[in-house]
């Protein structure tokens, strides 16, 4: 498949940089948009105390790339790309089977 997209990381000139985080898309329903939801724990000193929570962030889906709701993808921190989108995935870890 031959990618033409401006804003892939792998086959044009968008740079990555900062960190990668790996989640769980959660919503693939916008155009060349993926919801990704990353869980991680924090510890509250006041409490002595560990706390789970959960963060969703928007990210950039290439064209070359195929990510579908509860596919695992790694997502890469890059320029502003709009409003809501700072990150881009990089690459599918894990894809859920769907033989419904």
């Amino acid at each position: 498949m031959e990618c033409n997209d401006a804003r892939c990381p792998i086959h044009s000139g968008l740079k990555t940089r900062g960190s990668e985080i790996t989640g769980v898309v959660v919503s693939a329903k916008a155009l060349h948009t993926v919801i990704v939801e990353h869980a991680y724990t924090t510890f509250l000193k006041k409490y002595e105390r560990s706390l789970r929570k959960t963060s969703r962030l928007a990210a950039h889906l290439p064209g070359c790339m195929e990510a579908k709701q509860g596919d695992i993808v790694t997502i890469s921190s890059t320029r502003r790309l709009s409003k809501t989108k700072s990150f881009v995935v990089t690459k599918i870890n894990s894809e859920k089977n769907n033989k419904a």
